[in-house]
Parts: C-alpha cells; sequence; structure tokens
C-alpha cells in the first residue's frame, strides 16, 4: 500500500483531533489440535499453544501504535469456539478450561480472549449443554473471558428451545456477578447469524473455516464521521452520504495498514479490516450524536432509523473499497452504555427499547448493552432474544443481545462499568409476558428466503 503525504498528514489530524482510534487487533487461534481424552493434558495443550502463538502480540501492536501514531485500543485473543473441541468435557472441565484461558490471558497481556461458545442454531450436543450450564460460573469468576451462543441462522430458523435457556443463563451470569451491577452479561452475547471473522468482542471466535492463525482489525472513528457531518451541514443526503464514505474510506485505510504491519510482523496471515464505528464513552466519540448532526432532534425520534440506515450503508460503501479484506459486523455499533449521546436519549425518555429494536434492523448488531430491571424475567429476555433473532433471520444479517438484568436495580437508575463499558441507564422493559409463548419450545423454522442454492 503506498501513502500520499497528504493521506498521512489527514490520519494525523484525524489521530490528534477527532479521536481516530484502532479498536482492537485481536489475534484468531484455532485450538482445534490441542483436545485430548484427558482433560489436564487438553488444558496444558491450551495454555501452551495461546502463550506460544500470541508471546509478542502486545510487543508488536504497541511498536507499530507508536511508530504510526495511531492508538490501538485494545489487543485481543478469539479463538475456536471451545463447545467445537472440547464436546467430551462436562459443566466443570468446561470451567476449568475457563480458568486455564484467564491464566494465558493473563500471562500474555491481552485485554480479552473470545471463544467461550458454541453454535446451536439447530441442535445441541451434550458439550454443548455442558459448556452453557458453565457459563454463569465461568465468565463469572474469570477477567478476561467472553462468551456467545449463536441460536439462530437464516439457514436453520430459531432454535427456541435454546432462546428459553438464553435467558435463565443471563439471569444466572446477573446474579453470580451481582455485586459489580451483573457485569457478567457484558462479556456475553446471544447471535443470530455470527460471523466467524468478527474481531469485536463480547462476540469474537475464531471461525472453523478460519487459518491457523489471522489478524483481524476492528476500526473506530464516530469523531471522524461525527466531524464530517457537522461540516456539510447544508448538504442534502445524497451528498452527505459521499462525504460519510470519503471519511469511510480513510478510517479503513488506517486500519489496513495497522493490521497488515501487526501479522506481518507476527508471520500470521492478515484477516480482514471491520468497518464498524464503535463509540466509547467520550465525548465527541458517538454514533447517536452522528445522527443529531444529520437533523435529528435527537436519536431515538422519527427518521432515527433512516438515518442510520443512511449512515451504515455510506461506511459500509466506503470502507470496502480501501481494504481488498473486509469482513467481520462492519456498520456502526449503538450501544447504549457505551455512547454518551445514547445515554442522554434514554434518560430524557427519546429512545425506547422499541425503537432500539427497529434500528437494529439496519445497523451493525444489536441490542447491545441494553441494562434493564434485575427482576425482568428469564423469559422476558428471551422473547427480547427472540425478536432480534427474527430480524436478524428474515434479513439476512447479524443481530445480537447483550443485555444485563442488573441486580437490585429498577428502571431509570444507573449503573456504572467504568472504561469502555460507560455507565448505563436502566431501561424499562414492558410488563406483558412471553412465557407461553416461550414455553412451546420447538424451533422457528428458516424463511423462504433461506432456500437459495
Amino acid at each position: 500500500m503506498t501513502w500520499k503525504i497528504d493521506e498521512i498528514l489527514e490520519i494525523l489530524r484525524m489521530t490528534e483531533v477527532e479521536h481516530l482510534d484502532i479498536r482492537t487487533t485481536t489475534l484468531g487461534i484455532s485450538l482445534r489440535d490441542c483436545v485430548s481424552d484427558s482433560l489436564e493434558r487438553t488444558r496444558q495443550a491450551v495454555y501452551e499453544k495461546i502463550t506460544r502463538r500470541a508471546e509478542k502480540l502486545i510487543q508488536v501492536a504497541t511498536s507499530v501504535e507508536q511508530e504510526l501514531g495511531i492508538a490501538i485500543v485494545n489487543k485481543r485473543i478469539a479463538i475456536t469456539p471451545l463447545a467445537i473441541m472440547m464436546d467430551r468435557f462436562d459443566r466443570d472441565g468446561f470451567i476449568q478450561l475457563a480458568h486455564t484461558l484467564d491464566q494465558a490471558a493473563d500471562r500474555v497481556g491481552v485485554d480479552y480472549l473470545a471463544g467461550f461458545g458454541a453454535l446451536v442454531q439447530k441442535g445441541c450436543t451434550p458439550g454443548d449443554l455442558a459448556l452453557i450450564d458453565a457459563i454463569p460460573e465461568a465468565l463469572g469468576s474469570t477477567k478476561h473471558i467472553t462468551g456467545f451462543i449463536n441460536v439462530a441462522s437464516t439457514k436453520a430458523g430459531i432454535n427456541m428451545d435454546m432462546v428459553a435457556r438464553m435467558g435463565h443463563t443471563i439471569k444466572d451470569l446477573a446474579q453470580a456477578t451481582a455485586d459489580t451491577g451483573g457485569l457478567g452479561c457484558a462479556k456475553f452475547v446471544v447471535f443470530a447469524n455470527a460471523v466467524e471473522d468478527n474481531p469485536f468482542v463480547a462476540g469474537a471466535f475464531h471461525g472453523i473455516s478460519e487459518p491457523e492463525a489471522v489478524i483481524n482489525v476492528g476500526i473506530s472513528g464516530p469523531g471522524v464521521v461525527l466531524d464530517t457531518v457537522k461540516a456539510m451541514s447544508g448538504a442534502n443526503l445524497q451528498d452527505l452520504g459521499e462525504g460519510i464514505k470519503r471519511t469511510a474510506f480513510k478510517i479503513t485505510r488506517a486500519g489496513d495498514l495497522i493490521g497488515r504491519t501487526v501479522a506481518n510482523r507476527l508471520d500470521v496471515p492478515f484477516g480482514i479490516v471491520d468497518l464498524s464505528l464503535a463509540p466509547t464513552p467520550a465525548e465527541g466519540d458517538s454514533v447517536a450524536d452522528i445522527l443529531k448532526a444529520m437533523g435529528l432532534e435527537d436519536v431515538g425520534g422519527p427518521g432515527s432509523t433512516a438515518a442510520l440506515a443512511l449512515l451504515n450503508d455510506a461506511v459500509k460503501k466506503g470502507g470496502a473499497m480501501a481494504s481488498r479484506s473486509v469482513g467481520g459486523l462492519s456498520g456502526a455499533f449503538i450501544p447504549v452504555s457505551e455512547d454518551q449521546g445514547m445515554i442522554r436519549a434514554v434518560q430524557a425518555g427519546h429512545m425506547s427499547l422499541e425503537k432500539l429494536e427497529a434500528m437494529t434492523a439496519v445497523c451493525s448488531v444489536g441490542l447491545d448493552m441494553i441494562a434493564v430491571p434485575g427482576d425482568t424475567p428469564a423469559e422476558t429476555l428471551a422473547a427480547l432474544i427472540a425478536d432480534e433473532c427474527a430480524i436478524g433471520m428474515i434479513n439476512s444479517k447479524t443481530t445480537a443481545v447483550r443485555v444485563i438484568p442488573v441486580p437490585g436495580m429498577q428502571a431509570g437508575e444507573i449503573v456504572h462499568y467504568g472504561g469502555l463499558l460507560g455507565s448505563a441507564p436502566v431501561m424499562p422493559v414492558s410488563r406483558l409476558s412471553a412465557k407461553t409463548f416461550i414455553g412451546r419450545g420447538g424451533r422457528i423454522q428458516a424463511p423462504l428466503q433461506s432456500l437459495s442454492n
């Protein structure tokens, strides 16, 4: 890749003034050769492989960010979904494996190690069920480990038995971490149409079609896009989309450069750049503020879904031209706790769960980092998951739910997590019951568009 001097100067301006950073460089590692019939030998092999493969990740990523002047906020590891290789182990075995993974993450110095999960959109093995049973204790008692369960896809439909189970899993995980406001739930996400090369936690994992090891990069840049939108206050929407595309191109070029440089120095393949705009709690680094700058009185009001659709499409189109390898989720994230504009909209009463759900039909993921009252029934949580899965299944896109039923808290209160997780206003949830519907179990069949072969 050849860079011109004016491109370099513009990247430096974006870094210094507009909060441009690289949200994560994630090293994917296959653990498919680590399993044996002995739990102890398996744990030893897992620890050895992760610490060997990721030994230089922090050193290399830190040197690259210092040389190029672009911060890499997180350095992470993603592994093959644990239930795929470790099907022979029981609940206690998976808990022990989680602690082994946590020790490996500590050893190499990464922020998070992701992949404690299973793909159960069509059915379950004994290992899948054992891993799911282990989630509350495994994630609740570790620092770095994040988990996911994929319960639906366009091809398979929605596994409603697993959706129902996820409601109880989330409740149990919240109780296991009640002393930190249910923080364990921030490390767990339920997916429809999960992708294999997503570098963002909590849902990252190293897919079974991925190579032995790979570097995937997640970019950021809401502040850069916000300044672009503000500078085009008189533009029509078509011209505004073009401006966002050009900005997304520049941001992605920076991410591509970082990713390829890190991968080359680690002597592993470069995978993808994930184009997602990922907000932080910092002022001026908000996707909600971008939507307001487009002309909305506040996010959550009429026009919010259309504005988000424009933003998401422009980011994808602009970024896709800037890298040979685009993947992951690639769009705009709208978490509540991690976005000051979203927090303000919720506190003002302008944003509801129902409006958030509508907006997830056109953004990167789904109901992300949503705090709800601690007494929300498990069946209601499952119903929220089912609704998001339906959006993902019908629209052939990734959707997800990362919801936190905060123990002891009610709607209107604030739970503080700190760091990138920010502070979450507890949002009200409809008290209408879905217990009978969720209790039916079975599967919601795949839609007609799944027959695409």
